[in-house]
């Protein structure tokens, strides 16, 4: 790190000049870069993923594609208006034959009415989706269908899972994408208010600079990653707000104690030297957690997480670059002149972090004990997680589509009509192959009712799709086990090819993700380990750290099934009833982004700690000088990662508010109940174990061993003076 200060020191011009030129190429490029993301949701050898794809390449739709349900209301009987509903249905056909109408005219099916008889519905099966310029359809349809409900005077509405998904705010104009600069700009001034109050002066500006240039040299670098493969549009997000959070994070560090050391006599450039060996080397242990936490990611085998992975990769190590080659220039540069008025100064530690840290020391047993009770309380519901996806409940509470969900459901409509299910047959005589199939599924327990509609639509170059309408909503894999019931019964009649809709979705995820997740977990953690044990020279800190950190992912979870599973708080904040389940992607992501942000402040932490530790000898110092002197940075930190978190949960979507939600509030507990509490406890209780390293383990990491030394007993508290050491009198 030194050597790197001073070669950056050395040549500041060019430094300069190189990140002017990456910024203005990736602000350039920024569009074309937004443009070539991808929206692939695939799952390459998941048997629902299989069938619809043969159902897309045969009839160009899916039910996993969204569904749409089209209801047609009458004052009276529905019955009298069997030539005006059959009319609709067959003009919607026609006039968009990329889809397939299910209705009662081409079925013979009684279902397709409710118990009052004032109301006949159909679905509309969509095309694939693609981008967010994508039009569904009932956004294609919807000028035919007002067309219609004029001509014959029935009252025409449409609803279904997507179009609720939409929420409360969609229009007729279509649900916005969410925006990643509006989101940005309110988590950056968020981020501004927090460094003004950490400098008190305009060096708060310097880290929103580096954040800035981050950013585009993220951008610029996914630009050319997508030229290898693809990369989910949901990076652009995650570069914006995360590598906000990042890059502020690592330069509120470095700066920090680059005013510490300038406080304590040094010249500029000595300063800057000092905080980049220190700071700077815990910069690179925390960019290595963070970016091995979501290289992890490509074990999975889906394309969507995977390229989320790669792409969320260049986060930290974009980051970590710009900080540690940028930042010293600016620093040496102007540093001096922009920290003005000062009206806060770093020569002596937080005097509140301080005396937290003595009396956690203190009271450690009785520190420890509460912070893992804590921590055991938000655990605990984390054992009734379901895995699947929103209910429509939470997905909208108001609206054509909501009133035309209930007016369907209080006429007997089942729920599973959100979440229809579709049995691909190819054989010689597809029509017998479904009509077996019909026979065989409808005996199931979960299914309300099977058809297999004669339309020529649904019956082409010799195959022939069924429709399965499930009970319930197939939105955990709790309620999809009926799709298992399916797949068992038609494994037996030949011609059958498999079953496709959400609810094998469902099944396919949880196939493909859960069975990785474990090893996705232990990557992660044995990697993070090895990092931080040559970080901290220490063989227990490390593995204390990887503990707590997953002690802290678990409580995320608890908060995410309290707060969003069963309710308690969604309705109350964003107006969503409880999901009822966690989507099933979320998890590892949270996991994988989570563990490796929150691992950030244990490194800002415990490295200070190791520093003060090998100047005196006592783990006491160690603890309140580690924390007084980065307690209050700790927590800004985490509070600028939680405002950018906030600000993503701003955008619409349910998905993307438990994403946002669950990495805010699992910072906030880390920095708060693991950092603050349970780290300076468990440091004072293992004592002189922490920093102990055999030979045999040095050896190979290739650093120095540490042997345990005993530590004296009653030594006098300490403070910096100056930058020395003298006993407080």
């Amino acid at each position: 790190m030194v050597r790197l200060a001073r070669f950056v020191l050395r040549h500041k011009a060019l430094v300069g000049l190189f990140w002017l030129l990456v910024v203005v190429a990736g602000g350039a490029t920024a569009g074309t870069t937004v443009d070539r993301l991808t929206v692939d949701f695939s799952l390459p050898g998941q048997q629902g993923y299989e069938t619809e794809k043969q159902l897309l390449e045969t009839y160009g739709n899916g039910p996993d594609e969204g569904t749409t349900i089209v209801a047609l209301s009458s004052a009276g009987s529905i019955a009298g208006e069997t030539a005006a509903v059959d009319g609709v249905f067959r003009g919607l056909q026609e006039q968009f034959p990329q889809y397939r109408v299910l209705w009662q005219g081409n079925t013979g099916s009684d279902e397709f009415a409710t118990d009052d008889g004032r109301t006949a519905y159909g679905v509309v099966v969509d095309e694939k989706f693609t981008s967010f310029t994508f039009q569904p359809a009932f956004r294609v349809a919807e000028d035919f269908l007002a067309q219609q409900e004029q001509a014959t005077g029935l009252d025409i509405r449409t609803t279904g899972y997507f179009e609720l998904s939409e929420g409360d705010a969609a229009d007729s104009e279509g649900g916005e994408p969410p925006s990643v600069l509006g989101e940005t700009l309110l988590g950056a001034f968020g981020a501004l208010l927090v460094l003004l109050f950490v400098f008190a002066s305009f060096m708060a500006l310097v880290p929103l600079v580096i954040a800035l240039v981050s950013i585009l040299s993220t951008f610029l670098c996914v630009l050319a990653v997508s030229y290898l493969t693809d990369v989910s549009f949901v990076v652009q997000f995650l570069i914006a707000l995360v590598g906000l959070g990042v890059a502020i994070d690592y330069s509120l560090l470095l700066v920090t104690r680059w005013r510490e050391e300038h406080e304590h006599g040094r010249t500029n450039e000595q300063a800057v030297v000092e905080a980049m060996r220190t700071a700077g080397h815990a910069v690179v242990s925390s960019g290595g957690t963070v970016a091995v936490s979501l290289i992890a990611l490509v074990v999975v085998p889906v394309p969507f997480l995977r390229s989320m992975g790669i792409g969320g990769l260049l986060i930290p190590v974009v980051s970590t670059a710009v900080v540690l080659t940028l930042l010293p220039v600016v620093l040496a540069s102007i540093g001096p002149r922009v920290d003005w008025p000062r009206l806060r100064h770093e020569s002596s530690a937080s005097r509140a972090w301080t005396g937290w840290a003595r009396a956690v020391a203190h009271r450690r047993w009785l520190a420890a004990g509460v912070g893992l009770l804590l921590l055991g309380l938000l655990i605990a519901p984390v054992f009734g997680i379901r895995i699947g996806q929103a209910q429509t409940s939470s997905l909208a509470t108001q609206g054509p589509a909501v009133e035309a969900l209930a007016d369907l459901r209080a006429g007997g409509v089942p729920a599973g009509i959100v979440t229809p299910l579709e049995v691909l047959v190819r054989s010689d005589d597809p029509a017998a192959t479904a009509d077996q199939v019909v026979r065989e599924v409808s005996a199931l327990d979960g299914v309300a009712f099977v058809t297999a509609p004669d339309d020529p639509t649904w019956r082409l170059d010799g195959t022939a799709v069924v429709s399965v309408v499930p009970e319930a909503e197939l939105v955990d894999i709790q309620a999809a086990e009926v799709v298992e019931r399916i797949r068992d019964t038609i494994a037996g009649i030949d011609g059958a090819v498999g079953v496709a809709g959400p609810g094998a979705t469902v099944l396919d995820y949880s196939d493909a993700v859960f069975k990785r997740f474990p090893l996705v977990m232990l990557l992660i953690a044995l990697v993070t380990f090895v990092l931080l044990v040559r970080a901290f020279r220490s063989l227990l800190l490390p593995l204390k750290a990887v503990l707590l950190n997953v002690l802290s992912v678990a409580a995320t979870f608890g908060f995410v099934v309290l707060f969003w599973q069963k309710g308690f708080g969604s309705e109350q904040v964003f107006d969503i009833s409880p999901t009822g389940a966690v989507t099933f992607w979320l998890p590892v992501l949270i996991f994988a982004f989570l563990f490796g942000l929150s691992m950030d402040y244990e490194v800002f932490i415990l490295a200070r700690m190791r520093e003060e530790y090998d100047k005196t000898g006592s783990t006491r110092i160690a603890v309140v000088e580690g924390l007084g002197r980065t307690g209050r940075l700790v927590t800004c930190a985490a509070l600028i990662l939680f405002l950018a978190f906030i600000a993503l949960a701003s955008a619409p979507g349910t998905d993307i508010k438990v994403l946002a939600t669950a990495l805010g509030v699992g910072i906030l507990i880390d920095a708060t109940i693991v950092r603050a509490l349970l780290v300076p406890a468990l440091v004072s209780l293992l004592g002189q174990w922490n920093w102990w390293l055999p030979p045999w383990l040095a050896r190979p990491l290739r650093v120095e061993p540490s042997p345990r030394v005993p530590e004296p007993v009653d030594l006098p508290k300490q403070r910096d003076v100056a930058g020395t050491r003298e006993p407080v009198v």
